[in-house]
């Protein structure tokens, strides 16, 4: 990423950019296995509002009761006007738009008098940072996503006791299968409650728990697989998030990111500007649950 632009007074840097952030999202991102893993990104992106499309289709699917032998059905009086397969439906498949929800950008300067640095790394250096930055602005608001999205909420009234946290669990337990989820089912959790089931006489070996406490880790809690995450990316009261992966997609579109020529200062301005949103099938958000603080509302809230 040389700074020599041929006396051009702009240079592009969104291709690099997007692979940074491509790389960080992967390594750093609290929620990326809800979203398969990756995000989804573009530069010079031109779309103001879709970011792509989704085939979808809400013709119900319908299974006969028989194969129909009538000799007048398919044949006889019903040639040309009937099937001794049923009922035809025909399905049509809708272009559903995966819409930008926000935006995001920065802007810095890198004067060539102060910097204190080699130019093309001061450069590469703050694209980095501005990546990492990126990502930790997706967290937020893919926690904010997954609690608007939940198609389930269990209340509970407190994670101090043991029972109650026992009691959630088996309810969401028994909700996820009734609702035929297939897949791992993940748990992302505070730290507060985390240490509870930790702590807790329900993960003794004993009782057939896959945990280990003296380091401080669980792998699976009444077949939900417990990832401790930071309790700054809950929404209030919100203590936990479940849910089966890769049911979502997280996007973002990068207009611009460059750096230009500054008569104000002897260097450039770096600047970026972008869209981002999530999408969710709306099939999929019963697969998606959160255990809140609140009055007890049992098994089948």
């Amino acid at each position: 990423m040389a700074t020599n632009n041929q006396d051009q007074a702009v240079r592009s840097y969104a291709l690099q950019f997007r692979e940074l952030l491509t790389t960080v999202f992967e390594y750093q991102s609290y929620f990326r296995d809800f979203f398969g893993g990756t995000i989804q990104s573009l530069d010079g992106v031109q779309e103001n509002e879709d970011a792509f499309y989704v085939k979808t289709s809400d013709i119900a699917v319908v299974v006969g009761s028989a194969y129909d032998k009538d000799a007048d059905v398919g044949f006889g009086t019903g040639t040309g006007s009937t099937s001794r397969f049923g009922k035809r439906t025909e399905v049509i498949y809708s272009n559903t738009p995966a819409k930008y929800a926000w935006e995001w950008v920065f802007h810095e300067g890198i004067d060539r008098f102060t910097v204190n640095n080699d130019f093309d790394s001061a450069i590469a250096d703050r694209l980095d940072l501005q990546s990492q930055a990126l990502t930790e602005k997706f967290n937020n608001k893919h926690s904010s996503f997954i609690s608007t999205v939940a198609g389930k909420t269990q209340k509970v009234a407190d994670i101090e006791t043991e029972a109650k946290i026992l009691a959630a669990f088996n309810a969401l337990s028994a909700y996820f299968t009734n609702i035929r989820a297939v897949g791992t089912r993940v748990a992302k959790v505070t730290p507060e409650l985390y240490n509870a089931i930790i702590d807790s006489k329900y993960t003794v070996r004993e009782k057939g728990s896959t945990a280990n406490i003296d380091s401080n880790e669980i792998v699976k809690f009444k077949g939900f697989v417990i990832e401790e995450t930071p309790a700054d990316l809950f929404q209030k009261d919100e203590v936990a998030y479940i849910y089966v992966p890769n049911i979502a997609r997280a996007f973002t579109g990068i207009v611009t990111t460059r750096t230009i020529n500054s008569e104000d200062f002897d260097g450039v301005a770096l600047q970026g500007a972008g869209k981002a949103g999530e999408f969710i099938l709306d099939d999929n958000k019963k697969a998606v649950a959160k255990i809140v603080i609140g009055e007890d509302t049992g098994p089948e809230a």
